[in-house]
């Protein structure tokens, strides 16, 4: 199958963020009088924070929404920039624009934060369209970011593929009717992309690339 439109989730995707994560998710426990290996923690790049506060820890919405504001006192001003563009990526997407594809980002993440990270790495201009989620909670589903890109861009669904790393991605494309490649360098446990039904599995970058050039 041929992708017109490249949609590349984030973190654990473009940017290895999970340093600065799984350090802000720590202070957020231990502020609230928890503590967990950081190895633990790495579930938490990618997923929107306030579902996985619930799901790792049992949190109800409120227990989570004050874990989500703590989290944050660390991440923006200090996590955030605990991070760096996964070698190798910028040329690849280098390649994919020079082959005519469109390319955008659809990512959980609050959205000025991504945009933040690509401006400073002067990759903002590589990407046709950024969608990520809103500091009020809008768009915060895989699905929506994956929803809003596609619109930004006047795609369709059915020339249109998601790169990922988890099994969030996946059931977000799935959700769509998009299909997710997985990327084996990213956050997720082994088999995990597999089992959610990711379209295929890239080992490394090579392989992503000729996926998504065949």
């Amino acid at each position: 199958m041929s992708f017109e439109t490249i949609l590349f989730d984030f973190d654990g995707t473009v940017y290895d963020t999970v340093e600065g994560i799984t350090r802000s998710v720590r202070y957020a426990l231990n502020q609230m009088g928890m503590d967990a290996e950081l190895e633990e923690l790495r579930c938490f790049a990618g997923p929107p924070l306030l579902g996985m506060f619930m799901e790792k820890f049992g949190f109800d919405r409120d227990t989570a929404d004050r874990a989500t504001r703590l989290f944050r006192e660390r991440y923006n001003p200090v996590g955030l920039y605990e991070s760096r563009v996964f070698p190798g990526v910028r040329e690849l997407i280098e390649r994919l624009r020079a082959a005519g594809k469109r390319v955008g980002i659809a990512t959980s993440k609050p959205l000025r934060l991504a945009e933040e990270l690509l401006e400073r790495e002067g990759m903002r201009e590589l990407f046709d369209a950024v969608s990520g989620s809103g500091d009020q909670g809008q768009n915060n589903s895989k699905a929506e970011v994956l929803a809003a890109a596609l619109s930004m861009l006047g795609a369709e669904k059915d020339s249109a593929v998601l790169v990922g790393d988890t099994k969030w991605d996946v059931f977000g494309a799935q959700e769509l009717g998009v299909p997710c490649i997985g990327v084996a360098y990213g956050y997720a446990a082994p088999g995990e992309l597999e089992a959610a039904g990711a379209a295929a599995v890239a080992q490394d970058l090579a392989e992503l690339e000729k996926l998504l050039l065949a």
